[in-house]
């Protein structure tokens, strides 16, 4: 096997830990000699051992003069477990692969200089784009301090997201909407606003794995949420934040005494100010949201240039009607040349109905 196909194995290694690694990267590990792999490992779950010691650990052979494959540089610090370049040194491991350097300012290429200082080759870069597209929701909380923005939305094929009345349920079939169980498996937070609350009533809850539910975050700017709705009454089970601006004391005493953990974040126009809630999510150790919004809050996350992804599930219905919801809505754009365009786009099908996704440009 080449370098590429040991890196290949660490990447689908590092991918079994999806949704229980966050705010940590998903890593995987692969460790040959004499040109068998005699250890795998993962990060399996946050606050456990790293991928590189569950390989070593793993293994009962003489790993002296081995090579280790590892799709993250190996961490140099001390944090809930110990430094990885440890492990790597004590068992006398010959050359260490690297998929893609590590933006934690407590390792950024320190991980890689005490390897080299002590003796071990290291070769950087193997498939780094791919172990870094694995890890897009790491580095972009690494590097830009915010949480990475996923914008999730269902329309029919005239673009709809509901019937003039307001009925939305359902636009897509089955296959979508289990898929969309596991975005919530995936992601950190799930954001939604008000008006999305007063319409469902949603739970916004992972019903197929609820230890991986996401925390739930309300854009709310007056407190109108209801104290009888699903997301207050189970507020004490779901971690639940409600962003707003204004509203009766009684009312706040009301939601904080249900277990809600009310932001005040007010823009100069009166709106909650979503650039500042990003920036404090995060310092709450939030990485990354589904955006589940409608129109409005959708138009202004993306006006904002807040979204870095899109899901975008299309159903074959047609529903009509001026009236009816779309899934951005706002002033829009002024012409084609301003669109907000995707890259790295992907087709899939679920059921009937196609997924489009990609990177906002």
């Amino acid at each position: 096997m080449t370098k590429e196909e040991y890196m290949q194995r660490a990447i689908e290694l590092s991918l079994k830990g999806r949704g229980y690694t966050a705010p940590n990267p998903m890593v995987g590990c692969v460790v040959v000699k004499d040109g068998r792999i005699i250890a795998e490992g993962l990060h399996e779950h946050y606050g456990g051992f790293h991928a590189e010691r569950n390989a070593l650990l793993s293994c009962n052979e003489d790993m002296r003069g081995a090579e280790l494959y590892v799709t993250l540089e190996p961490c140099c610090h001390h944090g809930q477990t110990p430094p990885c370049t440890d492990i790597i040194i004590e068992k006398q491991i010959g050359k260490v692969y690297i998929g893609a350097m590590d933006s934690n300012p407590l390792v950024a290429g320190k991980g890689v200089r005490i390897l080299r200082e002590a003796g071990i080759t290291v070769e950087t870069g193997i498939l780094e784009e791919r172990c870094r597209e694995v890890n897009e929701v790491f580095f972009h909380y690494m590097e830009k301090g915010l949480p990475f923005v996923a914008m999730k939305y269902a329309m029919t094929l005239d673009g709809k997201i509901a019937c003039a009345n307001g009925d939305s349920k359902w636009v897509t079939g089955e296959e979508s909407r289990a898929y969309v169980q596991q975005l919530r498996k995936y992601y950190t937070g799930i954001m939604v606003g008000i008006n999305t609350v007063l319409a469902d009533d949603p739970l916004l809850t992972c019903r197929t794995e609820p230890s991986c539910n996401p925390k739930r975050i309300v854009c709310d700017t007056h407190l109108q949420l209801p104290l009888d709705c699903q997301i207050v009454r189970t507020a004490r089970e779901v971690f639940t934040y409600v962003a707003y601006c204004d509203a009766e004391p009684e009312k706040q005493r009301a939601l904080e005494a249900a277990g809600i953990k009310l932001l005040c974040i007010p823009d100069r126009q009166g709106q909650v100010d979503v650039s500042l809630l990003l920036k404090r999510l995060a310092e709450e150790q939030i990485d990354s949201i589904l955006l589940e919004g409608g129109g409005t809050l959708n138009a202004s996350m993306l006006k904002q240039g807040m979204v870095n992804r899109v899901y975008a599930f299309i159903a074959p219905k047609l529903v009509g009607g001026a009236k009816a919801r779309s899934p951005v809505e706002g002033e829009g754009v002024d012409n084609m040349a301003g669109a907000f365009a995707l890259k790295q786009t992907v087709y899939q099908q679920f059921g009937e109905d196609l997924l489009v996704t990609g990177i906002v440009k």
